[in-house]
């Protein structure tokens, strides 16, 4: 079973407030399955859009794990923005959170991390 999309985003912001960075909930979509999309912003004004991976990422024993892909790559806010307008307009559902932080691998489970250590 998959944990919920709230308690999810709730541990996430937690985390990274605990290491003295910042996160913010941006738009807050459904509290049980809603999707979940993070802006990484950068101190230099780019941002990483992170979304979710696609359920060929997934494993038969992680079928209720979270994991995420790069969906954009330090590009400026307002290419995140259309990219996210866009995903809104699909799925009003969604949440979208924001990060302020240097370094998300030890945070937010990465897809495509998990399978370069598998080569």
């Amino acid at each position: 079973m998959r944990l919920r999309s709230d308690i999810f985003v709730s541990a996430l912001t937690r985390r990274l407030f605990a290491r003295g960075d910042f996160a913010a909930v941006e738009h807050k979509g459904a509290e049980e399955a809603g999707a979940i999309f993070i802006r990484q912003r950068f101190r230099d004004g780019l941002e990483t859009l992170y979304a979710p991976a696609p359920q060929s990422f997934f494993d038969e024993e992680e079928s209720g794990a979270r994991l995420f892909e790069v969906r954009l790559e330090r590009k400026e806010p307002e290419d995140i923005r259309q990219t996210l307008d866009r995903e809104l307009k699909f799925d009003p559902d969604l949440w979208i959170i924001e990060l302020e932080t240097d370094d998300i691998a030890d945070i937010v489970p990465l897809a495509n991390l998990k399978n370069r250590d598998a080569l």
